[in-house]
């Protein structure tokens, strides 16, 4: 009978073993889903096009996935879940263009859930072929051994950008490539003279598109005058055949009907030099959108500065621009003729 109870102790003693062993066992193998490698995206990157999410890879055996979208800046930060957008599937939209979008993908078992996100994709283009809506600009002194940058402008489409800088005669037409790529340009001996104006190539899926800046400033050698700080020449010093140029132009956006919108024309001539009392008109086209400015004498930078606000006609919608017709003149010459100049340039409208 003794020995029968020790053996009863001994299979109970064993089972108590065998229990621990199972629970412990169950516990280490108890565990959520763990991304091993994260989720992506296919699909083509422009308005109208349906992406697709993979799940990616997980280890412990995830039995379901739940999935979300965010809509991120075009740098991929700054990212805001997309309301509503739970499937696998997500079908680009007008709000996504110029943004890029990530997936988010929830895996889920019996002992929990995890989440991973995709890498941003490119930047979302229109559904159209790039256009321009605010033309290409220089800035930089156009003195030799300075460097000259260019800024794109205004595009819809979110396109990419390719640059062409070309080498233009005094008044910036008879323009050759400088073979010279890239945002950035040094002015050379070569251009001394002359103005340089930057083509702009954009591109996205559905096409490409071009536009050129208007003239830079007449290149002057390094230590010329004609550099600003009240070292204009006096328009009465112009004469044919030295012409006037409007070398540069600035502006504050068109925002609301109230506030000012300040315009800043610099006039140079073909010498290069600034050119102080060239009297200088400022007309939008069509005419009654902007009010009417009277013509305005450069001061002794070469700037005139005019002030116009937007009208009842002007419809205030972003991405748009209000085009202006500029023009130079020596007083007392006929305005078509003498050594008057012609531009014109586009001032953004931007809602605020």
């Amino acid at each position: 009978m003794k020995a029968g109870l020790r053996r009863t102790r001994r299979t109970l003693a064993l089972l108590v073993v065998t229990l621990t062993g199972l629970v412990v066992a169950a516990t280490a193998l108890a565990a959520a889903p763990r991304s091993t490698s994260p989720p992506t995206v296919e699909g083509t990157y422009r308005q109208g096009s349906t992406l697709t999410t993979s799940n990616g890879l997980w280890a412990n055996d995830p039995t379901s996935f739940t999935y979300r979208w965010q809509r991120c800046d075009s740098n991929g930060n700054n990212c805001a879940v997309i309301p509503g957008e739970t499937a696998r599937r997500y079908r680009l939209v007008n709000a996504d263009v110029g943004r890029t979008i990530v997936s988010l993908v929830t895996a889920r078992n019996g002992d929990g859930s995890d989440t991973a996100n995709s890498r941003p994709t490119p930047q979302i283009a229109d559904n159209t072929t790039p256009q321009n809506t605010r033309e290409p600009s220089i800035s930089g002194e156009a003195v030799v051994g300075e460097s000259l940058n260019a800024d794109p402008g205004g595009w819809t489409g979110a396109p990419n950008f390719q640059y062409s800088w070309l080498q233009c005669d005094a008044a910036g037409s008879g323009c050759s490539d400088t073979g010279t790529r890239g945002r950035t340009y040094g002015v050379r001996s070569a251009d001394q003279g002359r103005t340089l104006r930057v083509q702009v190539r954009a591109t996205n899926p559905r096409g490409t598109s071009t536009a050129i800046s208007n003239p830079s400033a007449v290149v002057r050698a390094a230590g010329g005058g004609g550099g600003g700080g009240g070292s204009a020449v006096s328009v009465s010093n112009v004469s044919l055949p030295d012409r006037l140029v409007i070398s540069g132009f600035a502006s504050t956006p068109f925002r609301n009907r109230t506030d000012a919108v300040t315009l800043r024309i610099r006039v140079s001539d073909t010498r290069g030099r600034l050119v102080q009392g060239a009297l200088v008109l400022a007309s939008a086209v069509p005419f009654g959108r902007v009010t009417t400015a009277p013509e305005t004498a450069t001061d002794s930078n070469g700037i005139a500065t005019i002030s116009v606000r937007a009208t009842s006609r002007l419809e205030l919608q972003a991405g748009f621009a209000v085009q202006f017709f500029l023009r130079a003149r020596k007083q007392g010459d006929n305005v078509l003729a003498g050594v008057s100049s012609r531009r014109l340039v586009q001032v953004p409208i931007a809602p605020g």
